[in-house]
């Protein structure tokens, strides 16, 4: 009897009914198949370097709704102050004050009252969501055992998740200082950025001021997002991780206001959040700025190793 009689016979015994020659081509497919096994005990073909790639996982982040809402809201922030002070009763003329009174004597003063009202809350938020969110969500979905299997290094995922985390934080934290820009110079003029001090910086120099806090800000924001990641690492929930890094930071704040307290406050790491500020002045003190890169690089680099280990070593049920 025959191969093909034998697989035919065995077919009607168990009931199935199956194309004879479609059962010829798999057993022929079959046969001829060698997989070739590399130097380093992969499958010949494999590298690790080709999976997970950065334009992959960057196209995925951005079709997201959450991604897609979160940039529009920032983008739609400066509008909505505009708003509100044109309902109001600002002056434009105003020379004296502090931040919020001084939002429109200029454009760059726009731009300094977007960024102050935003860092206590908004601009957390948004790093801790794109950080708390991007392991947590795969193991919500129950998607990350079968991304490691494909097989993604462990170090690969995060690292690729980290870093496209890190574009898109960056890419909103420079979002609304630009699209206030544009608003401030609509509404208010490219003036001088005026100072609660009364010090008036020259409206190029003051673009050179805001640039420089705005890459303060991504690198102080650093201990957020490594805390965020820590957190998504360690639970299946996103709204867990993106919870705990905001309240964290909240907490800090709170703290910080507690002048009992001296100086352990230093040690916070939001108590230089704000340190940027001192850009804007004639003759700028950048103490406080270097202590607050020092901080949260120290913080940062440290949620990151733990959130790298626990990765590592962690035992992947989803």
């Amino acid at each position: 009897m025959s191969k093909a009689d034998q697989r035919d016979n065995a077919a009607i015994d168990h009931g199935v009914h199956t194309d004879p020659a479609a059962l010829d081509e798999l057993t022929e497919a079959a046969e001829h198949e060698t997989t070739e096994v590399g130097a380093d005990g992969a499958v010949a073909g494999y590298r690790a370097g080709r999976t997970l790639r950065l334009g992959v996982e960057l196209r995925r982040q951005l079709r997201r709704r959450r991604t897609q809402l979160l940039l529009g809201f920032v983008a739609l922030l400066p509008f909505i102050l505009v708003v509100a002070f044109e309902i109001g009763q600002a002056s434009p003329n105003r020379r004296s004050g502090g931040f919020v009174d001084l939002a429109t004597a200029s454009a760059p003063n726009f731009v300094i009252l977007a960024m102050f009202v935003s860092g206590t809350f908004l601009l957390p938020m948004i790093v801790a969501l794109f950080f708390g969110d991007t392991i947590a969500s795969e193991s919500s979905w129950s998607s990350l055992k079968y991304l490691l299997a494909i097989p993604v290094p462990r170090h690969r995922v995060l690292r690729q998740k980290a870093i496209v985390s890190g574009l898109l934080s960056a890419a909103a934290l420079v979002l609304l200082p630009l699209v206030s820009l544009v608003a401030g110079v609509i509404w208010y003029g490219s003036g001088d950025a005026i100072s609660p001090t009364g010090d008036a910086v020259p409206f190029s120099d003051s673009l050179v001021a805001i640039l420089l806090a705005v890459c303060y800000i991504v690198v102080q924001l650093a201990w957020v997002a490594g805390l965020a990641l820590l957190l998504s690492v360690s639970t299946d929930a996103p709204l867990g991780a993106v919870g705990g890094a905001v309240l964290a930071a909240i907490l800090s704040q709170i703290l910080d206001q507690i002048t009992a307290l001296e100086g352990l406050r230093n040690y916070l790491p939001t108590h230089f959040s704000f340190a940027w500020m001192d850009l804007i002045a004639t003759d700028v003190d950048w103490t406080n700025m270097a202590n607050g890169v020092l901080s949260a690089v120290l913080y940062g680099t440290a949620f990151t190793l733990l959130a790298a280990r626990r990765f590592a070593r962690k035992d992947i049920t989803s």
